[in-house]
Parts: C-alpha cells; structure tokens; sequence
C-alpha cells in the first residue's frame, strides 16, 4: 500500500503557491528515514514575487501605528495556543522531536515570545528632542528597515521562526522567511494561520534549498538578511549581502565551556549539563557540549556524568521516557559518527558513542574524556548528543580553555564562590554567562554571540531594536 505524500506549498502575497517551475525537494521525517513530503524547490522567479509582495505590503505595513501592530501579533500569539497541537505534529514530523517535551518546552516560550514582541512595538525608547543647537530642535526616529529576507535553521525550526519574523514585524517590515530544505513543515503551517491575520504580502515563505536562500540575500529588495545557521552559511550571507551593503543579522554556531570548579555541587551539576548537553540531541547551539572540570573533582565527575549519558534515553516521539529524539538528517548523523570515529588515541569514550537502531538518525548519548585542547572536537562544533570533557588545574587555565575556540556564543560557570563566578562571567569571552546553570532563555534576555557566533541579538529589547534604523531630524525655530 502506497501512502500520499503530503505536498507543501509556498506561501507568496497572501496564497499557497508550488515553485513556478514546479520543481520540488523530498521531505524526511528523521524518525523514520522514510519521506512523508514534497516541498517547493524554490527558484528565482518565486523568490521574485515573494519580494515584490513585501515590498508591495511595507508601506501600509510600516506606517500602521504601533497599537495596531501589537494588535496583530497579540492575534497570532492567541492563534498558534488555539492550533498547538497542529504546530506540534507538524514539528514532530519535522524534527522526530519528543512529543510531550515539543508542547511543554517549545509552544509556550514561542507563544510568549510573539507577545513580548506585541508589547515591544509600543515601547520603543530614544533621545528627547532637544535644543542642542541655538535656534534648531532636534528630533531621533526610529523606522522600519523594509522588507527582511530570513533564513531559519532546521534544528528549531518553529522557534526560530518565531525569533525571526516576530520582531521583524512589531517594527513595522515586511518578511520573506526561507525554512530550511529538511523542516518546511511547521513553518508551512504557520503562514497558514498567520496568513489570516495579517495584510497579504507582510508574511511570505518561500521553501527551498541553498541556492534559494543565496538568490533571497542576493536579491535587490530586501534592506536585512538574517540567518541562524552554520558559520560556513553566515560568511556567505555576509560575503553576498556587502555586495549592495544590507545590514547582516547573524546567529551562528557555538561551542559553550561549561566550567566545573571543585566546590560544585556534583550531582545537581551532572544532572543539569547532562540535559542541558543532550536535550535535542545536542542540536543547539548553546548546549553544554564543552565541559571543563578542576582536577580534583574530574574523575568524580566524568564517572558520574557517563551515568547520566548511560540512564538517558533517545526514542521515537511518542515514548514519554526519551529526552530527545533523531538527529536532523544523514548527513548530520554522518557528521556526529565522524567525530567519533576519528578521535585521537588519547580520547576514551566513556558512554555512547555509536548510533542507535537501523530505523530513524538515532545517536546514543556520549561522553569523551582525556581531551586536549586542540583537539578536532573540542575546537568544532558537533552538533549532536556528544559531551566532551577536559580536566583545568586552575581559574586562569579554565579561562584560558574555555575563551580558546572560534565560537563566542554561551558559557556557564558552576561554582558556590560568588566572587570567582562574577571574575568569570567577566572574563568570559561569550554573549552570555549562566551561573549554576545552563541553557534557559527568557524573551526580555538577548541573546547573541560573537567572534564566529555571528553579530546581532535575539529576543529582547536589543533583538527588536536590531530591526529599525535611526534618522535625526533637525527643524529651525526661526
């Protein structure tokens, strides 16, 4: 028996559309490796009209007043609660996420996330006007940047959604949103629901792989691309967005230190870098993948942490006991494994390290200890349920090893000494510090990294303020 695959379309000034060449790409579900879709493979002339829509759509859009803005996005929020259990299918079959941790740890924070944003639009904070010349008033605006290409990633595919055109359109642009090629799915959906609320042409989505995210940040219209994905994707928005000097919004990958001092409570810290390194299956980019312990609590810790790894379970959706589910795809099971299979001599494996069944892109949870710092792994990025661990002998080695990667995203700190945790989260080269813990977010916090983690902020007052510009105007009293 043959089942009908579901057939995703594009979603372009205010309707669902195919690829005008009718192109499309097979959708995966990673908890199963077998295709359950088709999507869009979008080329120029669909990228074309989705720009023409937005752009069509920002003028009213971005001279609608804040209060009404707010009104929208109030909406949307109030619409994704009422549809949650379709957002979660569609996800799950997106990603091979849990079920029960996709509606608990996911469709809140998003829904959250769309309201703190509504409350944003109406509080935007600038200079007073001011005499600051003799006989001229001077006045600051903040304005819409336009229409806003984005790219989202494939390993929150909802969420990043949400980061992306929530703030974008509480300043008043308009978007044309790309999902990654592996998880249409949700996003699909979402323009379904958000189409119903807003003008048409404000929200457009435009499925596709690569090369339609580069025809996107090439295209002429867009005045911002943002992307969340790999270092390699950012440089190349980059490299193709200074061509006509857009402004970049870039959040990239990482590789969070996790610092162990001696006087940390073991088992409470084990227990939370645990989670916080394999929830996803490590496929975040502020996971607690990097750990360093002091000396004289590494073995302690490495034996209890190979525990943790060895009573974590990974599954199939709809088991209640797993903490996460499949890797993305095969090429980022291949790339896990690859990590694996090439450590140096020096490296043991302490728990894990081998897939997980034959069905699906199952990895087992991991834990490497006896790392050097420049080792391939403890400088790169794995993106998987893979901890690493390696052994300080002091704060200013701890520094040294946690600020020796290319990555500036996350870090925390795990310590009872307040003072050496405010030296540290001083001294620590990263866009955020946690304290005793690691990983939660809140949509008042920015989040955002730097050095090889990209430029730009998330969330916040910061991420929303990232989509305006300043104009100063300047009137005679004369």
């Amino acid at each position: 028996m043959t089942t009908e695959l579901r057939r995703l379309r594009n979603y372009i000034n205010g309707e669902f559309r195919d690829a005008a060449d009718g192109r499309t790409i097979d959708v995966v579900n990673p908890a199963t490796g077998e295709v359950y879709a088709t999507s869009p493979l979008s080329g120029q002339a669909d990228v074309d009209a989705a720009m023409e829509a937005a752009a069509a759509a920002f003028p009213a859009w971005r001279d609608s007043t804040p209060a009404e803005r707010q009104k929208v996005l109030l909406k949307i929020a109030d619409a994704f609660e009422e549809r949650a259990e379709e957002l979660i299918a569609a996800e799950v079959q997106n990603t091979g996420k849990p079920v029960a941790l996709t509606a608990s740890e996911e469709v809140p924070p998003m829904v959250d996330q769309i309201r703190f944003f509504a409350g944003a639009a109406r509080m935007l904070e600038g200079r007073s006007a001011g005499e600051y010349m003799e006989g001229m008033t001077s006045i600051v605006r903040r304005e819409p940047v336009g229409v806003c290409a984005q790219v989202a990633p494939w390993n929150y595919p909802m969420m990043m959604a949400v980061w992306k055109f929530a703030p974008a359109l509480a300043a008043g642009n308009t978007v044309v949103l790309k999902p990654s090629d592996t998880t249409p799915a949700s996003t699909v959906l979402m323009a379904e629901i958000i189409g119903q609320i807003v003008p048409k042409g404000v929200f457009n989505v435009v499925c596709g792989d690569r090369e339609t995210g580069k025809a996107m940040v090439e295209h002429p219209t867009p005045a911002m691309a943002s992307i969340t994905g790999s270092v390699r994707a950012g440089m190349q928005v980059a490299e193709s967005a200074a061509k006509d000097v857009k402004r970049v919004h870039l959040e990239l990958g990482g590789k969070a230190p996790v610092v162990v001092f001696e006087d940390t409570d073991i088992e409470k810290a084990v227990e939370d870098i645990s989670v916080a390194g394999f929830f996803n299956a490590g496929q975040d980019c502020t996971a607690a993948t990097r750990v360093l312990v002091h000396e004289s609590i590494h073995d302690e810790f490495v034996a209890a942490l190979a525990k943790a790894a060895a009573d974590t379970k990974t599954g199939q959706p709809d088991d209640e006991d797993v903490l996460y589910g499949p890797l993305n795809n095969a090429n980022q099971l291949k790339q896990v494994a690859g990590f694996i299979d090439r450590l140096p001599a020096h490296a043991k494996v302490e728990a894990g390290g081998h897939r997980v069944g034959e069905k699906g892109y199952f990895y087992a949870p991991t834990v490497v200890s006896g790392l050097q710092q420049d080792d391939e792994i403890v400088q790169n990025e794995v993106f998987g349920p893979v901890i690493t661990v390696q052994s300080f002998t002091d704060e200013a080695q701890a520094l040294e090893f946690a600020n020796g990667v290319e990555y500036a995203l996350a870090s925390s700190v795990w310590t009872k000494d307040h003072a050496r945790a405010m030296r540290m989260s001083k001294a620590l080269d990263f866009g955020c510090v946690w304290i005793n813990t690691h990983i939660p977010l809140v949509a008042e916090m920015p989040h955002g990294g730097y050095k090889k983690s990209g430029y730009g902020k998330d969330l916040s007052a910061y991420g929303f303020e990232d989509y305006t510009r300043i104009k100063h105007v300047m009137t005679s009293l004369g």
